[in-house]
């Protein structure tokens, strides 16, 4: 037996010796084998073809530092098999081509080559890699369409395909029956008009993104049971949120934002027991917030900002579980059409992070008791109708960073109170509310904000800067417009990057600007010449000043710079715009209004290819307009008006300018005939070329302004047009347009106005039928032409239209009764035609003043004094006079041609009597007469008789 124990030891010594050099082996090779050789050479080949410029990942890849790759970097080995299991490949930015060779790692069950740039179709032989569950190609340069081999991925559960190089019909996608994890978004879906039907063979799928794939209507998808996260925004859907989404009970996540979803919330959203984040944002849904949102437990986000949404928002909101109390973070229901009051309930929500009531129409006053939201670190209620004082209660939400009431109707005094807490404050924008600030005068803030906004507010500094700004060094948004600061700005002042102190009484030189990035000094009194600029300056408006002198030294500079809005509208400015436009390529709004400026328009205008605005209004330019500008391609406004301008409307400008939707010409010396190219602009709202020299016809394609003839409402693309916002305010569009003899300037509702000027000019023919189509105009002058024949019959249809202006012209015929349906016609002028008839009886037409229509003599009916005849037309001034004059004299021809007769008869009788020879020959006469005629008629008798017989 002992031989027996001996070798047993021995055997159990060797074990151990063994567990411990395998173990070893573990601890120093991460596995328990090298990887094979194969696998090896297949990684290298791999790297061959690649490229690694940041040394990031492939470096590794080296057999002198490590024969193991399965220690290389990005490599993962199976640890008992020791085969390549992964490659993390992504963010690695590698270049080249995806060698075949990658077909040798037959094990491989993960394959991640995202964000790289390899900058070729996506490799079919991926699709031959039958192991792999993983799959991301997100973002990797690839494009084209993706191969059909996919599909052959059976064993694949997540699928990774983001970017915006790709496109798809997705049929391949039914070969994946154990995905569950599905991300295309960017990839161009648009014609894959199936890809319901597809969705539909995904039993496993527990999360969907399709984010800006261009797809059709949304589906109805019936394996929805696994459904957890659920995006497909920004595919403009068009149609009501689909009801199977309520049926979804697992959902935790859904985001369908930018879809023009409309219709409303249905109560079914009850059924989303397990909601924990919604955004329903950007769309266009209506009616009240459903109730059941309430009770929603595990609910922690809910968007459903920027939509039609209205009711009380106590209505929605005032019954709420507690769950849904203890559980809501984030609630933003900014931009709808919600009313009433901050409901106390609102305020029980002890885990609220984020209110976000903005721009609705909420009323009363912000709750005292608002201290309750503890949690709260933002708070924004801009955009309302607010009243009432600002709560001292504010200043003791100690976790607030972000504070947004501006614009609102909040008054009274604001104190040290409320900011006493506020320790953690970054943003503060209360602009555009009466306060007065009432601090003392060495205060120092508890906070460091990086923006302030104190528009329209009393400072109580006497007018000057509050010196307590002085010690916000990290401000860069700073707003103190309107607030009646006058006197010269102090120099530490220019170092807030983002400055607006327009609408005071500010006066003096500016210095150069260098380091400010947006800079708002309109409607004030600086005066000097213009200041030099940095490059960081994107946006600078200095309108409505008195500044003077040439711009050359402005504009002519070196280097290149970034700015994209200039503003100089309203100033003194002298000379020439300099021809070396192109160092500013980044411009979109360029306003020079308004000044006495003078020259061409350079050639290098045409270098501003982003320009969206152009505003050259009331100088003195002169020449034609330079071709060069049909370059600028995305101009949205051209105002050119009140200038000297000479030559013809270029036809490019109607083939070109294809986004425009504002042209204004007016007040040049402008010739030739209106182009019919001008027809191609579908976009256009207002087209004024009035007093010029333009003769011919209106283009009968004139219908083609389609977007004179759609519906408008204030809202979407109608609104208005701002190309910059900031915290602290916005650049927006302006258009100066006459209607009704007066001029207006339009923004904010910019969007609503429809207007079409051509008065004042030499054109002829009659009034285009077409011009009728345009049923949303709103205002048409065609006075002071030379216009001819009668007023169209359908000028009725132009339902919209609120002022008409056909005055001296030649029009003829009568005024249309289409006339008496138009409602909205609040100015009419056709005075100085050659108009007839009665015209048309309506409450509207009759309450306009007279000289309206003075200068028709055919004309009659009220508001005329001239009374119309049976016949229609109008009474002439001495018609009754006329017919008893006319009568009396008819009556007395009677009687002298009666009394002629009986005088003439009685002398011939009287002589026949008292004279026998004339007596004699009369009544022989009258025998001889009688019997010619006797023989006459009795030999026809006798002829006529014979022939019978």
């Amino acid at each position: 037996m002992r031989p027996n124990i001996t070798a047993l030891f021995f055997f159990l010594i060797l074990s151990i010796i063994s567990f411990n050099a395998s173990y070893c082996t573990i601890e120093n090779n991460g596995t328990n084998h090298l990887c094979p050789e194969i696998e090896k050479q297949t990684l290298l080949n791999f790297k061959l073809s690649l490229e690694d410029p940041y040394n990031m990942l492939l470096s590794s890849w080296n057999i002198s530092a490590d024969v193991n790759c399965c220690n290389w970097e990005g490599v993962v080995c199976d640890n008992i098999t020791g085969h390549v299991d992964q490659l993390h490949l992504g963010s690695s930015i590698l270049r080249g081509k995806i060698d075949p060779s990658l077909l040798n790692l037959k094990h491989l069950t993960y394959l991640d080559l995202s964000r790289s740039n390899f900058e070729q179709p996506i490799p079919s032989f991926i699709g031959s890699l039958t192991s792999l569950e993983y799959l991301d190609l997100s973002n990797a340069g690839f494009y084209g369409t993706i191969p059909n081999t996919i599909g052959n991925l059976s064993n694949l559960r997540t699928l990774i395909l983001e970017g915006d190089g790709y496109e798809s019909q997705l049929e391949w996608l039914s070969g994946l029956s154990q995905l569950k994890y599905l991300n295309m978004n960017y990839v161009n879906l648009s014609r894959a008009g199936n890809w319901q039907q597809v969705i539909n063979t995904l039993p496993s799928l527990v999360e969907l993104h399709f984010v800006r794939c261009r797809l059709s209507p949304i589906p109805n998808i019936s394996n929805t049971t696994k459904l957890q996260n659920v995006d497909l925004s920004f595919n403009r859907f068009n149609s009501n949120i689909p009801h199977w989404l309520y049926l979804c009970k697992d959902l935790e996540f859904v985001t369908l934002r930018s879809n023009s979803l409309h219709g409303a919330i249905s109560n079914g959203i009850a059924n989303l027991t397990s909601l924990n984040t919604m955004s329903l944002s950007w769309n266009e849904l209506s009616g009240e917030i459903p109730r059941e949102i309430a009770n929603l437990c595990k609910l922690q986000s809910l968007d459903l900002s920027v939509n039609k949404l209205n009711g009380k928002i106590s209505d929605s909101f005032g019954n709420m579980s507690d769950c849904f109390l203890g559980a809501l973070e984030s609630l933003d229901l900014s931009e709808n059409q919600l009313s009433g009051h901050l409901t106390d309930q609102v305020l029980e929500c002890k885990s609220l992070e984020t209110l976000n009531l903005a721009f609705n129409n909420l009323s009363g006053t912000i709750p005292i008791n608002i201290v309750k939201l503890s949690s709260l670190k933002t708070l924004n209620l801009a955009g309302n109708n607010l009243s009432g004082n600002l709560p001292e209660s504010v200043g003791k939400l100690f976790n607030l960073t972000h504070l947004h009431i501006e614009d609102n109707k909040l008054e009274g005094v604001v104190s040290e109170i409320h900011f006493a807490n506020l320790t953690n404050l970054l943003s503060l924008y209360a602009s555009g509310n009466h306060f007065t600030l009432n601090v003392s005068s060495n205060w120092t803030p508890p906070f460091n904000l990086y923006n302030l906004g104190l528009g329209l507010w009393n400072l109580g500094s006497g007018g000057r800067f509050p010196l307590w700004l002085q010690s916000e060094k990290d401000i860069r948004e700073l707003d103190l417009s309107s607030n009646g600061i006058s006197g010269e700005v102090p120099n530490w002042i220019w170092d807030f990057p983002f400055l607006n102190l327009s609408h005071n009484h500010l006066h003096g030189k500016i210095p150069d600007i260098i380091n400010n990035q947006l800079l708002c000094l309109s409607s004030n009194k600086f005066s000097g010449p213009l200041p030099r600029i940095g490059s960081r300056m994107t946006d600078l408006d200095l309108s409505n000043n008195s500044f003077s002198g040439d711009i050359s030294h402005f504009i002519i500079a070196n280097g290149t710079y970034n700015l994209q809005i200039l503003h100089l509208e309203g100033n003194q400015l002298t000379g020439e715009i300099p021809d070396c436009l192109m160092q500013w390529s980044s411009m979109i709004v360029l306003n020079l209004a308004n000044n006495n400026m003078f020259g061409r328009i350079p050639d290098s205008i045409g270098f501003l290819t982003n320009m969206f605005s152009m505003n050259l209004q009331n100088n003195k330019f002169s020449g034609r307009i330079p071709f060069s500008l049909r370059n600028c391609t995305e101009l949205v406004n051209v105002d050119l008006a009140g200038n000297k301008l000479v030559g013809k409307i270029p036809a490019w400008i109607g083939t070109r300018l294809l986004h425009l939707r504002f042209l204004v010409l007016r007040s040049n010396k402008l010739s030739g005939e209106i182009p019919p190219d001008i027809c191609h602009l579908n976009s256009l709202q207002i087209l004024d070329l009035s007093d010029n020299g333009f003769s011919g016809i209106i283009p009968r394609c004139v219908d083609n302004f389609t977007a004179m003839v759609s519906t408008r409402s204030l809202g979407g693309q109608y609104a208005g047009l701002v190309y910059s916002s900031y915290g602290t305010g916005s650049f927006g569009e302006s258009v100066s347009v006459t209607t009704k003899e007066r001029e207006s300037q339009y923004d904010t509702i910019l969007g609503l106005v429809t207007n079409i000027d051509l008065s004042s000019n030499n054109l002829s023919g009659d009034i285009p039928i077409e011009l009728t189509n345009l049923v949303e105009l709103r205002s048409l002058n065609l006075s002071r032409n030379h216009f001819t024949g009668s007023i169209p019959q359908s000028i009725g249809d132009m339902k919209q239209l609120e002022s008409l202006d056909l005055s001296r012209n030649s029009l003829s015929g009568e005024m249309p009764n289409s006339f008496r349906v138009m409602s909205t016609l609040n100015y009419l002028n056709v005075s100085h035609n050659n108009l007839t008839g009665r015209i048309p009886e309506s409450t509207q037409i009759q309450g306009f003043n007279a000289s309206n229509f003075i200068g028709n003599d055919g004309l009659c009916g009220p508001p005329l004094t001239s009374n119309c005849s049976s016949s229609g037309g109008p009474k002439k001034k001495d018609d009754n006079h006329y017919k008893t004059t006319s009568s009396s004299k008819i009556e007395w021809l009677y009687v002298f041609v009666s009394l002629g007769y009986a005088v003439g008869l009685s002398i011939f009788c009287t002589t026949l009597i008292f004279k026998k020879s004339w007596r004699e020959a009369y009544f022989e006469l009258m025998e001889e007469m009688w019997n010619r005629v006797y023989v006459y008629f009795y030999i026809k008798w006798r002829k006529l008789t014979r022939t019978s017989v």
